[in-house]
């Protein structure tokens, strides 16, 4: 995917770079403003020739860029591509993490192994609806369920593996089960094991996405005394299961690179 638009000759640019399991993405933002958006998977950047192959580009169309943020959830891809960016900007390189401060309190027995995309996308949520609680849903190769309040007061979340990671289980642990493509079933029932499969995983999916969303709203009703209550949905099979919830979540495509920029300009606000 690629997005692009000129580049601004006053306003300062920042890089973006998301490194998820499945995709690693960059982005280059004048204030709030995005200019370009390039995509590729992370399986293929495994050394410094494909890291350069990705952000060279990008460092050349726009030479006014100095900072950077990255979020990353592969550690042996975060180095490699922090170590690069120090030799290539003139600015700084900040890495989202627990570490750095944030626009909400995060109530987490271990902050350190808070994923820094649920990071990104709680900083996003409450920078999207300052006044209300959130339920902000990662639906990619896992699925997390990350919940705000209104005082901006992280209260938990869940973890379930996503789609993709269903129809590998269901392919690798039995001998006859093939490997299916996910997209959206046509009908309720299947009348092949590929589209038994199909059906199973993704209705099965927004099935247990919506108990989770009731449940949790629920609870925000009667316990935390909570009533207007925003749900988000973001990640790669978003505009799939999304769509078919009840709860109608709004959907951003780009939330942890909207949040992780968030949280740059969070931080160095505050620093100056």
């Amino acid at each position: 995917m690629h997005f692009s638009g000129d580049p601004s000759s006053t306003d300062t640019l920042l890089l973006v770079v998301e490194t998820g399991n499945t995709t690693t993405s960059v982005a280059v933002f004048s204030g709030s403003g995005l200019l370009e958006v390039c995509k590729m998977p992370s399986s293929s950047l495994s050394g410094h020739d494909t890291i350069s192959g990705l952000l060279a580009p990008v460092i050349i169309k726009f030479p006014a860029l100095c900072d950077a943020v990255i979020c990353s959830v592969v550690p042996s891809l975060e180095k490699s591509i922090v170590d690069y960016l120090h030799r290539h900007l003139p600015g700084q390189v900040m890495k989202v993490s627990s570490s750095m401060r944030l626009p909400f309190m995060l109530h987490y027995d271990s902050p350190e192994t808070f994923g820094p995309d649920r990071i990104a996308l709680c900083a996003l949520s409450q920078s999207l609806y300052p006044e209300h609680s959130v339920i902000a849903l990662d639906i990619g190769t896992a699925i997390t369920v990350d919940v705000l309040d209104s005082r901006r007061n992280y209260l938990g979340g869940l973890i379930m593996p996503g789609l993709d990671l269903m129809a590998k289980a269901l392919h690798e642990h039995t001998a006859r089960l093939p490997l299916v493509a996910l997209d959206r079933q046509e009908t309720l029932l299947g009348y092949s094991t590929v589209d038994c499969i199909r059906n199973g995983i993704i209705l099965g999916c927004v099935s247990s996405m919506e108990g989770i969303v009731r449940k949790i709203t629920s609870w925000l009703q009667k316990e935390r005394n909570e009533h207007d209550i925003k749900v988000i949905a973001t990640g790669g099979s978003a505009p799939l299961v999304a769509t078919m919830l009840d709860c109608s979540p709004s959907i951003e495509e780009l939330a942890v690179i909207k949040g992780s920029r968030f949280l740059f300009e969070f931080n160095v606000n505050f620093s100056s």
